[in-house]
């Protein structure tokens, strides 16, 4: 009795909790580990999370490369997806790893926060305690395909779907791959250009597989 001590936010496994009211509150018994004594300024500091096994001892064996593991949505920014596997242990999937071929503007158009996502580990940074998810990665990279169906020269029908403010036409292809046609390729036989909603058919005079354009 008359003995007080300090526990840091860090000494606390959940780590979607940045105010220390959201993990307890005053007049709240807890459970912890004495980790450190200052006898002259008659100081303790504490651990919680000491209390249970580090979840990152043996990542590489239960979260091995390439395998598939489902996680709850825990955050979505511009740049990705925060995806919890275990309290402990979350990663992030980046835009880029959310579609093979959908053009997405913002990962909310895919997931929202509270969905169960089943991902992909694609890397394991032991350093920031985080791993490298992947979405797409579920599925077969399907521009394996298209390489043997949009080939240099051949004829594709598509739908006008986007015109950006620098000129360039978006057009929906088949298996719903987008294609990008410049401002000196938009205009038809008869002298006009194309416009939203057009169903025409294009000649594809490039593909790239590793850049995912045509």
């Amino acid at each position: 009795e008359g003995c007080f001590s300090r526990q840091h936010l860090t000494d606390r496994r959940c780590k979607t909790c940045t105010m220390i009211h959201a993990f307890t509150c005053i007049g709240r018994d807890i459970w912890s580990i004495n980790q450190a004594q200052d006898r002259e300024e008659r100081k303790m500091s504490l651990g919680v999370k000491q209390l249970t096994p580090d979840p990152w001892e043996g990542i590489d064996e239960k979260y091995a490369i390439d395998s598939k593991h489902k996680g709850k949505v825990t955050n979505i920014s511009d740049f990705g997806v925060f995806v919890a596997l275990e309290s402990g242990v979350d990663g992030l999937i980046h835009i880029s790893d959310l579609s093979w071929s959908k053009k997405i503007s913002h990962p909310s158009e895919i997931t929202k926060v509270g969905d169960e996502m089943e991902v992909v580990i694609l890397e394991i940074d032991r350093d920031n305690r985080r791993l490298s998810l992947g979405y797409k990665q579920l599925e077969d990279n399907p521009w394996e395909t298209y390489e043997t169906v949009f080939t240099e020269g051949s004829i594709q029908a598509g739908t006008v779907s986007e015109i950006t403010a620098k000129g360039l036409t978006i057009v929906t292809l088949e298996h719903g791959v987008e294609g990008i046609v410049t401002k000196r390729n938009a205009e038809k036989e008869d002298g006009s250009f194309l416009k939203m909603d057009d169903k025409v058919d294009f000649k594809v005079v490039e593909f790239n597989k590793n850049a995912k354009k045509i």
